[in-house]
């Protein structure tokens, strides 16, 4: 599970980093709100990221002690 927050984590970071390129454009329509989702996305992908991690070290504890 691990590999897919962090593929989420890369893409809301090269999405913010694209409309960081536009910053004017989104300020002047009133759109600089697109450019906050990508860092809460990006911000809250850490926090996914470390679900993912904790849940996988627990899948492997569960799968080993099924072996033993």
């Amino acid at each position: 599970m691990v590999p897919f927050a962090v593929a989420g984590i890369v893409v809301w970071a090269v999405l913010g980093l694209a409309l960081l390129a536009f910053h004017g454009w989104l300020a002047r329509h009133g759109h600089t709100h697109w450019l906050w989702t990508c860092l809460a996305g990006f911000l809250l992908g850490f926090v996914g990221l470390a679900v993912m991690i904790v849940h996988d070290r627990h899948r492997r504890q569960r799968r080993a002690a099924d072996r033993a």
